[in-house]
């Protein structure tokens, strides 16, 4: 067999120019000895964007490929982000019951031989009507106030509170662009017509209109949902899975603030509307608000009629863009040569911001799995397993949040919580999950993306029931939860004077850099684990 020694990948954006960084940084491109990395893309193809949020996983690929936080935050108009806030997911709005619930990004506390703290909120020492995530985490309260993560005396990628990022999609993948460039990666900018496939089936070339046939030992499908290569070359079949997830349209826009001293928002924002949702995130100089809708609840017309309702008389002023999303994924990702990378190898909606980190998982997976000697079947086999398990396990997260919804006020939430639209293997966590709640024992962990912690937050801010009246007796710790719990609320307090306020965290890291004092002792509540 022949080695692998060029990698082409056809297609720019996120995808396209995050696998290159990763796998210059990897395979030694920079060094001139090592494996040639290529990237083409079209200057007539633009960036989808429809999601600009992170998961926590970003800080590592961010920092494994050498952008330090600073630049990345100034260059890419981003901010932070500490989690998700869920508005009118369990119930419609004007119902009588809590009107939202929070999946924050740092682990529930655990003091050094200290108890899980979830057993005893669910048999209630944290006290009436206290939500998970604000008995467990300190980042509720912080997140709800509009403070930061960090200090401006925290290194890179390391605060007090986990975190990841919301940032402007075009002016990422410029980052990306650049800093891939600068480790060696080749670029052409060329629009592909065609692709030949050579006597064995494998992709031969790809042939483009501007610099004619571009050949390498392996490809990369960055060419978004076309899946050019994969899918329309090699014939590599995508499964749609709207069945599950109804969700095929949005509609976005890019919404100013009203003055530039506003609040930023560190969360998003995912409020539920008669036929979707509406995302709502924090920029520095504007706010990207977006709906995702089913066309088979609704039509284009409502939907832009509702996301303008939720924005309100300034988006009189603004243009909407709607996009149609392709909502599933192939099973088979890596097909001899050519690997898919991004929307080429599916896509679940925005609604967790899966997209990113599935494109992390990929270049990490491509990266250290690397076959260099040519034998591609077997890194196939085992790349194809894992990220369609991954695949399989984000399904089910986030039809969670969809079928645990007590709503019954319009069609799109009534079908959404019919039992017969959820995935067995979900349907069979949640049966467990009646007489205990989530363990790390139901989850593997290189398989998953989000941490059994997400599925607590999730769960249970669904206010799904888990009944451990008739197993009290296994929890004899009652009163050191509810002393930990005390000291929760006390010290969410000392966070709040001691973390500055998002806007003027993320203004003071992008003029002055972030600094490399150690971390102050002010405060001494405990940094989670990172994703």
């Amino acid at each position: 067999m022949k080695p692998i020694q060029s990698v082409l990948i056809v297609g720019g954006g996120t995808a396209g120019w995050l696998t290159a960084a990763f796998l210059a940084r990897t395979l030694g491109t920079a060094s001139g000895d090592g494996v040639r990395v290529t990237l083409v893309e079209s200057s007539d193809i633009g960036i989808i964007g429809v999601g600009e949020g992170t998961f926590p996983s970003i800080k590592g690929t961010l920092a494994a490929i050498g952008i330090d936080e600073a630049r990345f935050l100034r260059e890419s108009n981003a901010t932070f982000k500490q989690g998700i806030k869920f508005v009118d997911w369990v119930r419609a709005r004007g119902v009588a019951g809590a009107g939202h619930y929070f999946h924050p990004f740092s682990l529930p506390s655990q003091k050094p031989g200290g108890p899980e703290l979830l057993p005893y909120w669910l048999l209630g020492a944290a006290g009436p009507g206290v939500a998970f995530a604000e008995a467990a985490t300190l980042q509720k309260r912080v997140a709800d106030a509009s403070h930061g993560p960090k200090r401006v005396g925290d290194a890179d990628f390391l605060g007090p509170l986990n975190y990841a990022y919301h940032f402007d999609a075009a002016r990422f993948a410029a980052l990306l662009g650049e800093h891939a460039r600068s480790l060696g990666v080749a670029h052409v900018l060329a629009t592909v017509e065609r692709v030949e496939l050579d006597p064995s089936g494998a992709i031969g070339a790809v042939v483009t209109r501007e610099s004619g046939p571009l050949k390498a030992d392996l490809y990369v499908d960055c060419t978004g949902f076309r899946g050019a290569l994969i899918g329309g070359a090699l014939g590599s079949p995508f499964r749609n899975i709207n069945d599950i997830l109804f969700v095929d349209r949005a509609v976005a826009m890019q919404v100013p603030y009203e003055r530039p001293d506003a609040p930023i928002a560190s969360y998003t924002i995912s409020t539920a509307h008669e036929a979707g949702w509406t995302w709502d995130i924090g920029l520095q100089k504007r706010r990207g608000i977006g709906y995702v809708y089913s066309s088979r609840y609704t039509d284009d017309a409502r939907a832009e009629q509702v996301l303008r309702s939720y924005i309100g008389p300034s988006s009189d002023a603004l243009s909407a863009r709607h996009l149609k999303l392709n909502v599933g994924y192939r099973e088979a990702q890596w097909v001899k040569n050519c690997v898919s990378v991004g929307l080429s190898a599916g896509f679940l909606e925005p609604l967790e911001s899966s997209g990113i980190g599935l494109i992390e998982t990929a270049a990490y997976l491509i990266g250290y799995l690397f076959p260099f000697d040519g034998n591609t079947a077997p890194v196939a086999k085992l790349f194809n397993e894992l990220m369609r398990a991954r695949f399989e396990r984000i399904v089910n997260f986030v039809k969670m949040h969809y079928c645990l919804t007590q709503r019954t006020d319009t069609p799109f939430w009534i079908d959404n919580a019919d039992p017969r639209t959820a995935p067995d293997t979900l349907k069979e966590k949640l049966s467990m999950w009646r007489c205990r709640p989530p363990h790390r024992l139901d989850f593997v962990t290189d398989l998953e993306m989000y941490l059994p912690a997400s599925w607590q937050f999730v769960l249970y801010g669904m206010e799904y029931k888990t009944d451990l009246e008739p197993v009290r007796a296994c929890y004899a710790r009652f009163e050191d939860a509810r002393q930990e719990f005390r000291t929760i609320r006390q010290v969410s307090l000392r966070a709040l004077a001691d973390l500055p306020s998002h806007r003027a965290l993320v203004e003071h890291v992008c003029a002055h850099g972030l600094a490399k004092a150690p971390a102050r002792k002010s405060m001494e509540f405990r940094p989670p684990p990172r994703n």
